[in-house]
């Protein structure tokens, strides 16, 4: 008998949910749902929220290029930056492209489908709220950062640590969650938080009023997606529990699972990384952190061109496996 395909449902932003939305992108008996953080406000997507107050692109075009059976050549074309005009300078074409769609189409939403169906996406991009926001940390000295790309990249060595992150509204009181974001998670099998930096990527969708409640009522195995380096100004001197612990804050509720790479980088690698101030992502104590959740310890590693990222081969393979054990579990 063939079992009905697995919903699975990606939160988070950034790179991490490109890679491992390619990495789902072609696995057979799932439908896939992103969901993606609106509090991107760094480079061409912050130029085009300030001039034209519009919804951040940057994140979802990733999402689009990475469920795109046409990625190669999309990913070309779509994040070519334009250098001759003056007035286009620093944007690409994709931000532009969806931005316009937008525009005509009379929603975010509903430009997002429509770029999506230029290029034959299988799966859904949701954006996590349509209301504009402005992300706010505040540090353990009091301080306040506003906005993702300067809470992203610290001026000064010695920021302090981040104690807590809100969403200020542009318009309005409320940020609320985008209505059919709700319905993905509800009718999810799996629901996915990561991977990608914690406090500007993942934790901003956990922050839309409804988001945190609609995953508290979920049904769906709720994975969160470790990172495998800590990152200066966010996560300096985490461990995989701190993560953990930083997420299920935020969702209010508890997680089922984790996936966390267990390969350490190349000697050269965390030379390089920790000029950077970042780490690798270790654990204080294993044993006891399984006791309460299913840590899969499995190699995600991909140190290809010198940069330390998820394997999106690898973190499709480790997904398969927990949808087949679903699988034999409801057959059971």
């Amino acid at each position: 008998m063939r079992t009905k395909p697995k919903s699975i449902v990606t939160i988070g932003g950034g790179s991490g949910q490109y890679t491992l939305l390619s990495g789902l992108r072609d696995l057979p008996g799932i439908n896939l749902t992103a969901i993606v953080s609106m509090a991107d406000s760094g480079g061409s997507t912050g130029i085009l929220r300030g001039e034209l107050g519009a919804l951040p692109a940057g994140d979802v075009l990733k999402c689009i290029l990475a469920m795109s059976p046409m990625r190669d050549v999309a990913h070309e074309l779509l994040l070519k930056r334009f250098s001759k005009s003056e007035r286009l300078r620093n944007h690409n074409a994709g931000n532009m492209l969806l931005t316009m769609l937008s525009e005509y189409a009379g929603s975010f939403p509903e430009g997002i489908q429509a770029l999506a169906e230029i290029l034959n996406v299988r799966g859904a991009i949701l954006p996590v709220t349509t209301d504009k926001v402005t992300l706010v940390a505040e540090l353990a000295n009091g301080q306040r950062v506003f906005g993702e790309a300067a809470i992203d990249v610290p001026r000064h060595l010695e920021r302090a640590n981040i104690s807590s992150v809100f969403l200020v509204p542009h318009h309005g009181e409320d940020v609320t969650v985008h209505l059919p974001v709700i319905d993905a998670i509800i009718n999810a099998d799996i629901i996915l938080l990561g991977p990608g930096d914690l406090y500007t990527s993942i934790i901003p969708n956990l922050l839309v009023e409804g988001l945190a409640e609609a995953l508290n009522f979920a049904k769906a195995k709720k994975y969160f997606v470790s990172n495998i380096m800590t990152k200066f100004g966010e996560t300096q001197g985490y461990m995989l529990e701190g993560y953990v612990n930083s997420v299920e804050r935020y969702m209010g509720s508890k997680l089922d699972g984790i996936l966390y790479n267990n390969t350490r980088p190349s000697d050269e690698a965390l030379k390089r990384y920790a000029a950077q101030h970042a780490e690798f992502v270790d654990v204080a104590n294993m044993a006891l952190l399984q006791q309460r959740l299913d840590v899969r310890n499995v190699p995600l590693l991909d140190e290809t061109g010198g940069v330390v990222r998820h394997s999106g081969a690898a973190l499709a393979d480790a997904i398969q496996q927990l949808v087949a054990e679903l699988d034999t579990k409801m057959a059971g």
